[in-house]
């Protein structure tokens, strides 16, 4: 088994309150959930207006088929309107452990 967890730190530059940042931040959510069917959920920055991280997490049966499926989600994230994908922080489960 292999796994990782993502977080997407994001910037809304169009956002002037916490509910135009969701209406931004909830098709993604939504998207990686449905077209990629992985776990996801919006993990820091809930009480600020412009900034937002989403966190995802991936289960496969190879490395190459996880990292496969990152790259995906981050192009997804990449390409969503009014976003800025400002950073992403990988962590890796260790099957040896």
């Amino acid at each position: 088994m292999h796994a990782a967890a993502v977080c997407f730190d994001l910037h809304v530059p169009a956002s002037q309150s916490l509910k135009t940042k969701r209406a931004a931040i909830r098709p993604i959510i939504d998207g990686l959930r449905s077209r990629f069917h992985v776990s996801v959920a919006e993990v820091d920055y809930q009480d600020q207006w412009q900034r937002a991280a989403i966190g995802v997490a991936v289960v496969g049966s190879s490395n190459t088929q996880v990292r496969e499926a990152l790259a995906s989600v981050e192009r997804f994230i990449a390409m969503a309107p009014d976003i800025e994908l400002l950073d992403t922080e990988t962590a890796w489960l260790d099957p040896e452990q």
